[in-house]
């Protein structure tokens, strides 16, 4: 009988058998274990202000809010109460008094009689100034009664002016943005280039209940 030539497939064994089983396993276990991702996090979650004392104008649902606005290099910075009407009276020069020696910026804010809060952010410690000073970064606020906040435009760098009689901050056509006489009793708000602001306090003109400059960093 002639040799014959046999043709056949290989067939997997047992084992290959139990080992493909236990590979195909543990894909689908690993794919149950990968299957619920949890949802990205914010890589920066905003960090909750600290202050060396307790605000009478800002409340923390305020400051919170406030908070998300400041630029990063005063973020996790604690804020330091260095004027308060309450503590130190109605008087721009001792504001700035307070303010020596103080490189931080400074976060102004206040309540006028009618309850509104407003203020400014500076991005230098508030002094005497022949012209104005600061930076970009310099901004006004208004809580009405939502958090509205007013960025540089910029069109031009009128952002702080400090002499004794008054405190400015924004400018353009002879409008201030908010402006503040030399006992920090009576204020003034207007639209200016600087911030293209709306007014800060319900009414152009107003009187101060009480003011606060904090130190941040």
């Amino acid at each position: 009988m002639k040799g014959l030539r046999w043709r056949y497939t290989r067939l997997p064994s047992q084992v290959e058998d139990a080992l493909c089983g236990e590979d195909s396993e543990e894909e689908e276990e690993d794919e149950k274990n990968e299957a619920p991702a949890a949802p990205a996090s914010d890589p920066e979650d905003p960090v909750e202000p600290q202050l060396t004392e307790a605000s009478q104008v800002l409340g923390a649902s305020e400051i919170r809010q406030l908070s998300l606005h400041l630029p990063p290099r005063v973020t996790g910075h604690p804020w330091s109460l260095a004027f308060s009407t309450l503590r130190d009276g109605f008087s721009l020069r001792r504001l700035y008094r307070q303010m020596e020696g103080c490189s931080g910026p400074v976060l102004l804010v206040l309540r006028d009689q009618e309850g509104q809060m407003f203020g400014a952010f500076s991005s230098s410690a508030l002094r005497l100034s022949k012209g104005f000073y600061g930076t970009g970064e310099t901004f006004l606020f208004s809580f009405s009664p939502q958090l509205k906040v007013f960025k540089w435009t910029g069109s031009n760098s009128f952002f702080v002016k400090g002499d004794w009689d008054s405190l400015m901050m924004g400018s353009g056509s002879g409008q201030f943005g908010l402006w503040l006489d030399g006992d920090l009793y009576h204020g003034r708000s207007h639209p200016c280039a600087t911030f293209n602001n709306e007014v800060l306090a319900r009414q152009e003109q107003f009187y101060i209940r009480e003011l606060e400059a904090w130190v941040l960093g």
